[in-house]
């Protein structure tokens, strides 16, 4: 077994890999490094990891999970919650439950500070998973790939709009 400890002032923080960083137009709202931790602390039905947001910027878009819930940890820097249609202020110690349900639920944490937010997020990792993203009207759907892989490279995930969705039996 993998010693069951790190200390979150200690970890490696990295871009996100080339695949899911944003557009050169969407990179001036968007912008993070991430230690991700589950799997170097041998967790199995818990997602953890580290995120840290320079000022004026968002690690991802408002969205909400169908089956996912996800807590985060402050601990640097200021911001603010978007959770639904409210808007919350954010401080070192404070802890946030976003638990799954619809665009009332939807959550995305800005640093509005002058310094690097920083933040633990823990989340359940149930597959197969649904997201909606309110402000742009998408969803995304993913689950595990080939063998259960939970590398984000690895799985199956689709992402579109309602609106172009197929009839159930078309070209059958």
């Amino acid at each position: 077994m993998k010693v069951p400890i790190v200390n979150v002032h200690e970890v490696k923080l990295e871009a996100m890999p080339r695949r899911f960083q944003p557009s050169a137009e969407v990179s001036e709202r968007f912008e993070l490094r991430i230690a991700r931790l589950s799997e170097g602390l041998g967790a199995r039905k818990l997602g953890y990891n580290v995120t840290q947001v320079p000022p004026g910027k968002r690690a991802f878009p408002f969205h909400n999970h169908h089956v996912n819930e996800e807590m985060f940890f402050i601990l640097d820097g200021t911001g603010e919650i978007r959770i639904g249609e409210k808007v919350h202020p954010v401080r070192p110690g404070d802890v946030i439950a976003c638990p799954p349900g619809g665009p009332e639920t939807a959550h995305q944490i800005v640093n509005t500070g002058s310094s690097d937010l920083r933040y633990l997020a823990v989340s359940t990792n149930l597959m197969p998973e649904v997201a909606e993203y309110p402000d742009s009207g998408k969803f995304l759907v993913a689950d595990r790939g080939p063998g259960g892989s939970t590398d984000p490279a690895e799985m199956f995930r689709f992402i579109g709009r309602a609106a172009a969705s197929l009839d159930y039996w078309d070209g059958e």
